[in-house]
């Protein structure tokens, strides 16, 4: 007597091993294989649980349908009277299953051409995959997106954001154009760093920005202390009004560039960037003050309207000092922006023409809501910082003594002689 005598009558032959040419398993099929197996037995049981009642079967209907493992074909029961569907094992009218989304899905937002994805999809074992069928799976991360342009905001508040805008190219009206992708961030009262919202716009001028933001104020963001942003009047006008009260932040990073870039020749921008370097490199407030002030005689001195626009940008570009110090550094960038948008930008280089606007904010928001729930693991600031940014300055920890001798414009004046001296030796050597 053989093993196979000793099973039940019920019990269905155990299918022969697939192996490839070198007697090797081939797994892939041997998994597709007891799937398809599986799937079949499962469908046997619930067809005789529901034919108990004097119902009889009528035999099957072959359905194809793509998984993870390969193309599977299901038969499924046919009884005389009623109907039997397996909707926990399958959907209906749909011939790719849930691996299979997830995986085109994932691709889609890795910033994989459609191309690719059929390849990908061949190697998986699906042997077609037209480039509709693609589309139509992309469309499942249209829920996720919506979620995140959609989600209420009023569960928390959020002292800080950062906004700013990048470019992709999109077919809009039959003509190829640069679409603005304006997104959010914000830092809630719980530390952690959240997407806000994105949105897709023309230009970035202030009506696009005012739109956007009160479509935050109306998901129920709050709270708001400072805002920071690069040097365009319409975010800057924008902020002012959907905000009232907040400080503006200009990015001091933008600054020092567009400083840099009204030297007349090389000898004016390394002075400019070794001062400006020098300013931003301290943390004392009253002392970053006094070398901002010295930093616009100096400078001003060599380029006239270097020193201008020094001095027309000192409000925002010192706002982030009135802040607790555990945030300035974070605030008076607009780094995790510029993160942001050269990871959007990688994704999306592999498409470098979007179709729609439709499809541009599927793969974006795919993108941010990747990013988005990393950002919910860990925090970015303390909870005890945070509450911190709302109290009154007087009520604030007392700043630790200046490391420094003398009053702030002493030693902000000793700074600037050593950083000018250093400049002159290095024309000298020159």
């Amino acid at each position: 007597m053989t093993a196979m005598d000793t099973l039940p009558a019920s019990t269905p032959a155990v299918p022969e091993i697939p192996r490839f040419d070198d007697g090797m398993v081939n797994i892939n099929e041997l998994v597709r294989t007891l799937a398809e197996a599986l799937a079949n037995e499962t469908m046997d049981a619930q067809a005789e649980d529901a034919c108990a009642d004097d119902n009889q079967r009528n035999g099957y209907r072959e359905r194809r349908l793509l998984t993870s493992v390969g193309r599977i074909t299901l038969r499924i029961p046919k009884p005389r009277r009623g109907s039997y569907f397996p909707e926990d094992l399958i959907e209906r009218y749909s011939r790719v299953d849930r691996a299979v989304v997830a995986a085109v899905s994932e691709m889609v937002t890795s910033g994989v051409s459609t191309s690719k994805v059929e390849r990908v999809a061949r190697a998986l074992g699906v042997d077609r995959m037209s480039s509709s069928q693609v589309s139509r799976i992309c469309e499942s991360l249209d829920s996720a997106v919506a979620d995140l342009q959609g989600r209420d905001l009023g569960a928390a508040r959020f002292p800080y954001l950062w906004i700013d805008a990048t470019y992709l190219k999109c077919r809009d009206g039959g003509h190829i154009s640069s679409c603005a992708v304006v997104t959010a961030i914000g830092a809630a009262d719980t530390g952690h760093r959240t997407l806000l919202g994105l949105g897709a716009v023309d230009t970035e001028d202030y009506a696009s920005w005012r739109s956007f933001l009160l479509s935050l104020r109306e998901r129920g963001i709050s709270g708001v202390l400072c805002a920071t942003s690069d040097a365009h009047a319409g975010p800057r006008r924008a902020i002012g009004e959907v905000f009232p009260g907040a400080a503006r932040q200009r990015c001091i990073v933008h600054l020092e560039r567009d400083v840099c870039a009204l030297a007349r020749n090389r000898r004016e921008r390394r002075l400019i960037g070794a001062v400006l370097k020098a300013v931003f490199a301290e943390s004392d407030p009253a002392l970053v003050r006094e070398l901002y002030h010295l930093a616009i005689d100096e400078i001003g001195a060599a380029n006239a309207a270097a020193g201008e626009l020094l001095e027309e940008a000192e409000a925002d570009a010192l706002a982030y000092l009135d802040f607790p110090p555990a945030h300035r550094r974070r605030l008076r960038t607009n780094n995790v922006q510029e993160r942001m948008n050269r990871e959007i930008k990688r994704r999306a280089r592999v498409v470098q023409v979007f179709p729609s606007r439709k499809s541009l904010i599927r793969l974006v928001g795919a993108v941010l809501s990747e990013m988005d729930e990393d950002w919910a693991s860990r925090r970015w600031f303390t909870e005890e910082s945070i509450s911190e940014a709302y109290e009154d300055g007087s009520r604030r920890k007392p700043a630790p003594p200046a490391a420094y001798e003398g009053t702030p414009a002493e030693h902000a004046a000793r700074i600037i002689s050593l950083v000018m001296a250093d400049e002159g030796a290095s024309r000298k050597a020159a």
